[in-house]
């Protein structure tokens, strides 16, 4: 199984011969290009055209990050799989306000309904979430009420605004308090694992697109425009409950990460290294870890749900089959 490959430290990554060699002040470890299928550089790390002609012909993408840990963008290799037909079918679907609508709808829900799927579990173990559940779930109700995409968006933005009172509740310490959603930059800490956990899951839903046929700057819910990827941030609201929220509540009950993980400058408070080097670890973890899906009648992981979704998604666009998105069952 190819893995990601993550690096914190300033250096130099370059080819040898046919692998890629990481060089720092460390001394020098080698990375098998068969075995890798995505790079995330958060360190301060040099590289030349000839290490991107290598690692495009290996279909290897690299996500970049500042020292914040701000996604600042990412080398996309040519694209092997896109093509002129889907790209009109996307098109068309973005162009008819119907359908652009229906779409973006379904990622709203799929979106609510995991929220509600996480208040539900820890609702279950004791924690008191049903007036917050209610809330989430009469905003849910009411999406078919939302005519345009503006209308959606805020109804999205309010039923999360709801869930998010509940983080303190479930997590109950008092290093981590929510205190209101903040960012670029953060203001806490639970903010900043938050932000943090959001740029790897755009970030990861980008490089499951790259490998279906569909353009990750056509989204639907997202407005397409010339300054960014929009379809992986439409894909990613859906999986952020259940892969990144879920993963923070078990990151900061078992005491994995602690007050001694984060770092304040005049920019707000962001995860030091070590914090970064917990985080992404837990998150691959997470990735691979599976669930039992009832279609198909065996188990995945949740990478491989991610990749599903932007499936489905294809062949409700060429007429194929009704988009629904992926809804937990704990």
């Amino acid at each position: 199984m190819k893995k990601s490959i993550y690096i914190f430290s300033a250096g130099e990554i370059s080819r040898k011969d046919n692998t890629l060699m990481f060089e720092s002040e460390k001394g020098k470890k080698y990375i098998p290009v068969e075995d890798t299928k995505e790079i995330y550089l958060f360190g301060e790390v040099n590289f030349n055209k000839r290490l991107l002609e290598f690692i495009s012909q290996k279909e290897i993408i690299i996500h970049m990050f500042n020292h914040y840990g701000y996604y600042t963008g990412t080398f996309y290799p040519r694209e092997h799989l896109n093509s002129g037909y889907m790209i009109l079918h996307q098109a068309k679907a973005y162009l008819d306000d119907d359908h652009r609508l229906s779409i973006a709808r379904q990622f709203v829900s799929g979106a609510m309904l995991n929220m509600l799927a996480v208040l539900k579990y820890y609702e279950n173990r004791g924690k008191e979430l049903e007036g917050i559940r209610d809330d989430v779930f009469k905003f849910k109700d009411n999406l078919k009420e939302m005519k345009t995409i503006e209308t959606l968006m805020a109804q999205e933005g309010n039923a999360r605004e709801k869930y998010y009172n509940a983080f303190d509740r479930i997590i109950g310490n008092d290093h981590f308090l929510f205190e209101g959603r903040s960012r670029r930059p953060p203001l806490n800490r639970l903010n900043a694992l938050i932000s943090f956990g959001n740029s790897l899951m755009y970030s990861v839903v980008l490089s499951e697109i790259y490998k279906t046929h569909l353009d990750p700057r056509i989204g639907y819910l997202h407005s397409t425009n010339f300054r960014r990827f929009s379809l992986n941030l439409d894909i990613a609201e859906i999986f952020k409950p259940i892969i990144v929220d879920r993963m923070i509540f078990t990151l900061i009950g078992k005491r994995m990460v602690n007050e001694k993980d984060f770092e304040k400058d005049l920019q707000g408070i962001v995860l030091n290294d070590k914090g970064r080097r917990i985080f992404a670890e837990e998150f691959e973890n997470r990735l691979t870890t599976t669930v039992q899906h009832r279609q198909l009648n065996k188990t995945v992981s949740y990478r491989t749900l991610i990749r599903m979704e932007v499936y489905k998604l294809q062949k409700e666009l060429i007429g194929e089959e009704s988009y629904e998105p992926y809804v937990t069952r704990w």
